[in-house]
């Protein structure tokens, strides 16, 4: 029977990473999301190299015993390190409905 997928939300501290070829990338630490908007935002790992940032669209599934990435293994070692306090946004209230349209609803907070 193969893993059945979870929500990122019951993803915990320990579980496995590894890349869309196989390759092992290291644990995860933590889970981001933003909290306001319920939105999985990206998972730090523990990795030989310290701690990494995997973005929530590089996360392909996410299963009780492992996390699979959408990225391989060059791709991995690429990954940025984790610094905390990523910028925020807020919705842009003074921006009209083209505005939006083209992406001018939020500003950097």
């Amino acid at each position: 029977m193969s893993d059945v997928a979870i929500s990122y939300k019951l993803l915990r501290r320990g579980t496995a990473v590894e890349t869309s070829d196989g390759t092992p990338v290291g644990t995860v630490d933590r889970v981001l999301e933003n909290e306001r908007e319920h939105i999985f935002d990206g998972i730090v790992l523990r990795t030989e190299r310290g701690e990494r940032f995997v973005d929530a669209p590089e996360v392909a599934r996410i299963t009780q015993s492992r996390v699979e990435l959408s990225i391989d293994g060059t791709e991995a070692d690429a990954l940025p390190r984790y610094e905390p306090g990523a910028p925020s946004f807020q919705a842009n209230a003074r921006a009209d409905r083209l505005g939006r349209f083209f992406g001018g609803g939020w500003k950097r907070s």
